[in-house]
């Protein structure tokens, strides 16, 4: 299953933002076990790159850039992507260059918080306990 993470939830785990990291952390696990693909979309690592910067400083936040890079697979964001997401109806257009990444690299499905922010995909979109429940069930 290959599932593209919302910058939300990176920031998560990243900054231990509790309760929501714990669901987080298990999903970034079935990534590094490679029970699934994760992918995040090119512009969530410049997001993150700056507030993490801003919150932990800038040598751990390029050390989590790092991690990331080595653990998921980056959606690409290009003229195709940018003009997708534009005309498109949603009503965010960060949120609409993440989906269509996502579709453009042919992903399953997405997790996000803010299940709301994604009401006109026509991919699947899970919180995150959501998904963790069901890698969890394929698992057993």
């Amino acid at each position: 299953m290959k599932i593209l993470f919302d910058t939300n939830v990176v920031l998560d785990v990243l900054l231990n933002r509790e309760p929501d990291a714990v669901e987080g952390i298990k999903l970034f696990s079935a990534v590094e076990n490679k029970i699934i693909q994760g992918f995040l979309c090119a512009t969530t690592i410049t997001t993150i790159d700056y507030l993490c910067t801003k919150a932990i400083g800038r040598k751990p936040a390029k050390q989590a850039i790092n991690a990331l890079l080595e653990l998921f697979f980056i959606a690409e964001v290009d003229r195709n992507v940018l003009v997708a997401a534009i005309e498109s109806d949603f009503f965010d257009f960060e949120d609409a260059v993440l989906y269509h990444a996502g579709v453009h690299v042919g992903v399953d499905g997405f997790v996000t918080r803010n299940i709301k922010d994604f009401t006109l995909a026509k991919h699947p979109i899970y919180i995150p306990s959501e998904l963790s429940g069901i890698i969890q069930s394929s698992l057993d």
